[in-house]
């Protein structure tokens, strides 16, 4: 059911993180995670939900708001 929205947001981090001139490594190092999590969240590939505080967290180290991050990301009904 999600699944088209967490691709929306993995498309998101992907687009500010490569503004950013960021790679996967240190913007997974800077958020505590690993890369093939980042990575798997990136592709809209993980299983389970990522943490709200995780998303916050991808968002300050990118410099950019929740609210940016979730722009365009719900789907119409």
């Amino acid at each position: 059911m999600f699944a088209s929205r967490y691709k929306k947001i993995g498309a998101k981090i992907v687009f500010y993180r490569k503004l950013k001139s960021m790679t996967q490594e240190k913007l997974a190092e800077e958020v505590g995670i690993t890369p093939q999590y980042l990575s798997r969240i990136e592709n809209g590939g993980y299983t389970k939900s990522v943490s709200l505080s995780t998303l916050m967290k991808i968002a300050e180290k990118l410099g950019i708001t929740m609210s940016e991050l979730m722009d365009g990301v719900e789907e119409s009904i």
